[in-house]
């Protein structure tokens, strides 16, 4: 009779398990594998970083790993996408003009300004001020081209501005502070988290109020980068140092970011990104003590200075800039480089890609049949200080969805979610320096193939702003009670311009950023921070004619109103790209 220990018992077994494992995994799909079998680990989900080497041959073919670059097939992308996406080929097929959720951009509610040709909204332009309570020392610095972002709901501060400096030399300087703002009056209109201005407060605001640094603005330090192509005229780049243009915002994870623009690996001039938490460390603690979402913030993509890149490499500029960044899931981020151009004579047209990890991007994405959504109007324009304008992008992008948050019934869904972002006609004047930024805002589709879908067919200004290239009187010619005024004016005085009215409030403006309002809903986490409704508040980031920096709020349903409609998909859209 054989004795075995009372663990030794367990030996026989044990072997024989085993060996029935390893063959059911060595000649079964882990599809027909029983339960009690452990399964593979499933791959990864979509939007994380993977190696070059693990993407699927064929999808993106790498063509040189020395660039850093991935080429994606266009034809496969769309085939695949409606392969898989048949359900929603019709109304993505559609003309913007007749989606009936789109239905709301097309309204007008106010007249465009019969001189100017703007549309004036009811928001004014308030004043940001560097300066905190209680300086520690006097600030002499002129602080320029806001770029904000708001702050979740349990911080101290609404706030975050980062703003350029004029320097005496070529140099470029950026600070960054927590902000507040104040409101002036009984507090009726005030939004939530606001304070009543105080006496100092409107000694640096102004008597409409405005916002104000919380705390004296830390410099923003970010590690210089090599100059790869600085030649000829572009020689004395090499030697400018610090970054700029920066714009800050939220990604679709809630991670804060800031894309600056200096020199380049690739080019002589190109954006990079960096998570703001690397650069001011208070951010990481803010973001790790969320009360409802205990945890260590969202992981970051960026957390070193990181070069965003443009492939293939033969359609890089020498110099890049205002390019904007568009979050369509928590998981995934794309490139929006260029406008389609209105004579169809550009040979990128509009271009955009999907950013893979690490700065790698795919080849450009867009739809090879959508055609372009700008317009040449100088051919029928009478007025010559409408002609000559170039488009350019301005501003982060914004989730939208296309109802009131207050609306029960207000459901997101692809028909009725877009993006929207800022983009500039800039027009020259004689010296071909910048005359006026027009503001319009572009539309474009949340789901793929992410088509253009309108643009504003007039420019918007704020209430207190005017517009170079016209007189005072037809700048506010749209002022019932300034055109009272005027004509009172001409009646006794026999001038063409006003007596007593209304005079520009400024050379020209520009917006840098745009971002939803602090504290909306009052527990809303940083993910959704990027994600909002036509009745929630934007806040828009103005420069003021290069040497000084406001900001407006509005409703993003009066930013996005009266647009016009673009043409969508047409066998022409092939020659515009």
């Amino acid at each position: 009779m054989i004795y075995l220990p009372p663990l030794r018992r367990l030996l026989l077994p044990a072997t024989i398990f085993l060996a029935i494992a390893v063959f059911y995994r060595s000649s079964f799909n882990a599809s027909s594998l029983p339960f009690f079998i452990v399964h593979p680990p499933p791959p990864p989900p979509e939007g994380i970083r993977i190696s070059i080497s693990d993407v699927q041959p064929g999808l993106f073919p790498t063509v040189n790993a020395t660039e850093s670059h991935l080429i994606s097939s266009t034809k496969f992308y769309y085939d695949l996408y409606e392969s898989n996406n048949r359900s929603n080929v019709t109304w993505e097929s559609q003309k913007p003009i007749d989606r009936p959720s789109l239905n709301i951009l097309w309204q007008c509610p106010a007249q465009a300004n019969r001189f100017t040709n703007h549309i004036r909204i009811s928001a004014i332009v308030h004043n940001i001020t560097q300066i905190p309570p209680q300086p520690l020392r006097p600030e002499t610095r002129v602080f320029w081209n806001p770029t904000i972002i708001s702050l979740p709901y349990w911080a101290e501060n609404q706030y975050l501005v980062v703003s350029r400096i004029v320097t005496a030399g070529q140099h470029q300087e950026n600070v960054m502070c927590e902000a507040n703002v104040c409101y002036v009056g009984s507090g009726e209109d005030a939004k939530l988290g606001e304070k009543p201005c105080t006496d100092d407060d409107l000694k640096l605001l102004g008597p409409a109020g405005g916002m104000r640094c919380a705390s004296t603005p830390i410099a923003l330090n970010v590690p210089p980068t090599p100059a790869e192509q600085c030649h000829g005229k572009y020689g004395t780049y090499v030697d400018v140092p610090g970054f700029h243009d920066p714009r800050v915002f939220w990604s679709g994870k809630g991670e804060p970011l800031m894309m600056v623009n200096t020199q380049s690996r690739y080019a002589c001039f190109g954006l990079w990104m960096i998570d703001l938490r690397s650069l001011h460390p208070p951010l990481q603690d803010l973001l790790a003590s969320s009360p409802t979402h205990p945890s260590l913030g969202p992981l970051k993509s960026y957390s070193t200075l990181t070069e965003l890149t443009r492939n293939p490499p033969e359609t890089r500029s020498l110099i890049e800039k205002n390019w904007l960044l568009f979050f369509p899931s928590t998981g995934e981020s794309y490139i929006h480089y260029d406008l389609s151009h209105p004579k169809n004579t550009s040979a990128r047209g509009r271009t955009f890609a999907k950013l893979l990890g690490n700065g790698f991007t795919t080849g450009n994405l867009t739809d090879p049949l959508e055609l372009s959504c700008l317009l040449d109007t100088d051919a029928t324009e009478t007025d010559e200080a409408k002609k000559g304008g170039t488009w350019h992008q301005a501003t982060n992008s914004l989730r939208l969805i296309l109802c009131e948050r207050k609306d029960p019934h207000c459901k997101p869904s692809p028909e009725n979610t877009v993006f929207f972002a800022v983009i500039h006609r800039k027009f020259p004047n004689y010296l071909d320096l910048p005359l006026r930024y027009e503001r319009h805002f572009m539309v474009w589709s949340a789901s793929p193939p992410f088509s253009m879908l309108g643009i504003s067919q007039h420019p918007i200004l704020m209430a207190n702003e005017t517009a170079s290239g016209w007189t005072e009187s037809q700048n506010w010619d749209d002022d019932p009670v300034n055109a009272a005024t005027v004509a009172q004016s001409r009646m006794l005085n026999n001038t063409m311009e006003p007596y007593g009215g209304k005079d520009f409030w400024a050379y020209f403006t520009y917006t840098v950023s745009i971002a939803y309002a602090w504290a909306r809903t009052g527990m809303e986490e940083v993910g959704e921070k990027n994600v909002g409704f036509l009745d929630d508040e934007v806040v828009l980031g103005i420069g003021i004619d290069d040497k000084g920096q406001g900001f407006a709020r509005a409703k993003a349903g009066d930013l996005v109103q009266c647009l016009r409609a673009c043409p969508g998909r047409g066998m022409g859209g092939a020659e515009a790209l």
